[in-house]
């Protein structure tokens, strides 16, 4: 069972934790991993991008000119694909991106994630992150205390307080465990697990 050390809300060392076996300490799946981040990503994607075919393009409600003898090839419409402002034939149209991989392979590649960190020493563990109001000044000490810049901070709920005190440091985000997913956890370089997340996260993630 991995162990790794709790720290305090001022950056001291004051014990360690055992997380759940089944978490994080898995045989991170490269493969699988890489399937849910790209997941991710294309979920993301609008596919919003148009382009207007011959269809769409005002004008060109005449014909040019006449079909015969006039020594030029035969035109339709000023707004045809090869005429200068004329449409687009076969350009991009509106389009969802989504697909999904089942529901026990995201959750299997989120532990890989977890245990990757785990094994990099990448994750540590904060007893409790409490703010009365939000405050910046006492995030940042907390992580430069640390020693992490690069970081997703992982709550055991959705604490306002502590979103709002990281929103404005670069390179940090925040999240409620029961939000956690495989891209996420990867795009930074180290996490920051409140206590209480690492106990939430093995009742919700294991199996």
């Amino acid at each position: 069972m991995p162990k790794v050390p709790v720290y305090n809300l001022e950056g001291e060392e004051v014990g360690e934790i055992d997380l759940p076996e089944a978490v994080f300490g898995v045989e991170p799946n490269g493969p699988l991993m890489h399937q849910a981040v790209v997941m991710y990503l294309a979920n993301r994607r609008q596919g919003t991008v148009a382009t207007r075919t011959r269809g769409m393009v005002s004008g060109g409600g005449r014909k040019p000119w006449r079909q015969k003898h006039t020594g030029r090839a035969r035109q339709g419409s000023i707004r045809a694909p090869h005429w200068k402002g004329g449409g687009t034939v076969f350009g991009p149209q509106p389009r969802s991106y989504r697909y999904a991989i089942p529901r026990k392979a995201r959750r299997a590649a989120l532990r890989s994630a977890l245990s990757a960190k785990v094994r990099d020493g990448q994750l540590k563990v904060v007893e409790a992150l409490e703010f009365p109001e939000p405050r910046t000044r006492e995030m940042r000490k907390l992580l430069q205390a640390i020693g992490l810049e690069n970081a997703l901070v992982v709550t055991s709920d959705l604490k306002r307080n502590v979103y709002l005190s990281a929103r404005n440091l670069p390179k940090v985000a925040t999240a409620p465990v029961q939000d956690l997913n495989a891209y996420e956890v990867l795009a930074h370089k180290a996490l920051l697990f409140e206590k209480a997340a690492v106990e939430r996260a093995g009742e919700v993630l294991a199996g």
